[in-house]
């Protein structure tokens, strides 16, 4: 299943070190977590979505209402959580893994249709919302290679394009996410 947190944040002089917190601290809390296998961030390179997407690959809700999860920092920001904004969560089902994103390519998710996405010649993969806000109900995603072109304004409404802030996380790899400057859009 996916789980996906989506928000913006509202004080621009913590950001940077909010980006930060977030990448280096939580994400390898929450992927140490038992039934979380995979973790990575993403930020919005178009406009009318939240800022940031964190995309989670993990067993089911029974992982979100744990006691493990709560522990290790899940479902709150900290001393964050206070310039959180538009703020939303969902756990969706159809697909086991979220797709890694390398540094240069692209997520982009549609919650439209899968139409947008196949017309770009890409192959969607669509998830149901199954709890959580489960809204938008349907969601379809794909990895958009370097090799494509794709200018956001051309983006239909409701289609977003996202740029990974860090590498995907991956359990028990031991993996070390990516700082903000590593990344090129972060």
């Amino acid at each position: 299943m996916i789980y996906t947190v989506e928000c913006s944040f509202s004080n621009s002089a913590s950001e940077a070190e909010w980006n930060d917190f977030y990448s280096l601290e939580k994400l390898p809390a929450l992927i140490s977590v038992s039934g979380f296998h995979t973790s990575q961030r993403f930020k919005a390179l178009s406009a009318g979505c939240p800022v940031y997407l964190a995309m989670h690959s993990i067993d089911g809700l029974a992982v979100l209402e744990g006691d493990e999860y709560r522990q290790k920092g899940g479902g709150n920001f900290a001393r964050w959580q206070q310039h959180i904004t538009d703020w939303h969560r969902n756990l969706y089902g159809g697909l086991e893994r979220a797709p890694a994103i390398g540094e240069g390519d692209h997520l982009i998710v549609s919650a439209v249709g899968p139409e947008p996405l196949i017309e770009m010649g890409l192959t969607p993969d669509r998830m149901r919302a199954v709890a959580l806000e489960k809204f938008p109900e349907n969601r379809w995603l794909a990895k958009l290679d370097s090799s494509i072109s794709l200018s956001v304004e051309a983006l239909p409404k409701d289609v977003h394009l996202y740029a990974p802030m860090t590498a995907q996380l991956t359990s028990g790899s031991g993996a070390v996410p990516q700082t903000q400057g590593q990344y090129r859009h972060a």
